[in-house]
């Protein structure tokens, strides 16, 4: 699926055992994490809207596996799978969710909203595009403080038709910040094709008017985002600077929680969930006898326990007092 003939090694074959399982594990978490903020959308007890990540997991564990915990990444308005792929707390995100005081902005920010410092998640951002920004000055500050870093700036495709889309591009390709644009394009902007928003065939080819380099990868095989993210991110640290790596992939739920789906045909849905990223890398692992069945599955089982141990932290938390509203609040 690649547009360009780049030559990129498969490091995904070097990494021990644990870390190639430690990727299915993350997937894993992913998938049921939204298995659980679903239902809560389901009985009201997530206010604002929700936007989940299933059916994305290869994408978010494939690129943030390929970079060192000192980088940075910048998340999008679906940002679950980023956080939990760059290794947030499951009960405080969770308890984020519900509005409770101990979730990651107190209960104020909810699930669009989202930040890790500690695992240098630079947070989601409920603005189409408004992260491209925040990458490219991450990148500028690594630059600066010349700490060999690199950031990944997640964005859907709707967001390659903001304005800042252009002028994130232009300012990181001019000045060679060391940033991975990595682009995933789910097939729609909330309800449009990308077929019906933009008159070229890959939001990769755009690369060209930034003298960057672009590639489409499918985003549905984790080691190929793996790969393609390390063979990335080494150019960065080397001074070769900015790359707009687009990932194919699919929301399997709608845009959000009140999404009616009306634009789409359930028979497309289920052909891409054919393409089940996490089937096709235990498939993978199986097949290479990395794990068997029976491992797979108690790997799975030990995800589902964690994610029901953050649903019971989360439920049991407390909302934050009436005290707390002002706090963290900035004005002019």
């Amino acid at each position: 699926m690649k547009e360009n003939n780049f030559k990129i090694a498969n490091k995904f074959e070097k990494l021990s055992r644990d870390k190639k399982i430690e990727m299915l594990r993350k997937m894993y978490k992913i998938r049921h994490f939204e298995v659980e903020v679903d239902k809560f959308v389901l009985r009201g007890m997530i206010y604002g809207t929700c936007h989940l990540y299933t059916g994305e997991e290869a994408s978010a564990v494939g690129a943030i596996s390929a970079i060192d915990e000192t980088d940075y990444i910048v998340s999008t308005h679906r940002g679950h799978g980023h956080c939990i792929a760059k290794g947030a707390d499951l009960n405080i995100m969770m308890a984020e969710l519900l509005g409770k005081g101990n979730g990651y902005c107190k209960g104020k920010g909810g699930s669009m909203h989202i930040a890790d410092l500690d695992s240098n998640n630079l947070g989601a951002n409920g603005i189409v595009g408004g992260g491209l920004g925040i990458a490219a000055g991450a990148a500028l500050t690594c630059t600066l403080k010349k700490n060999n870093r690199v950031v990944i700036g997640f964005f859907g495709d709707g967001a390659s038709n903001e304005g800042l889309f252009h002028e994130a591009l232009n300012l990181a390709s001019i000045w060679k910040l060391p940033v991975i644009y990595l682009c995933e394009n789910n097939q729609y902007g909330m309800s449009t094709s990308v077929k019906e928003s933009m008159n070229i065939d890959r939001v990769s080819k755009r690369a060209a008017s930034y003298g960057i380099d672009g590639i489409t990868i499918d985003g549905n095989n984790v080691i190929e985002v793996y790969n393609t993210v390390s063979h990335f991110a080494k150019r960065c640290r080397e001074g070769v600077g900015t790359v707009l790596i687009e990932s194919l992939t699919y929301r399997w739920r709608g845009h959000s929680k009140h999404d009616s789906q009306v634009y789409r045909t359930k028979e497309e849905v289920e052909e891409w969930k054919k393409l089940d990223p996490i089937k096709k890398y235990k498939e993978y692992l199986i097949e290479n006898k990395l794990i068997t069945e029976e491992e797979d599955k108690e790997i799975e089982n030990t995800a589902i326990k964690e994610i029901k141990n953050a649903v019971a932290f989360a439920e049991k938390s407390e909302y934050p007092d009436i005290s707390e509203v002002e706090k963290d609040v900035y004005s002019d």
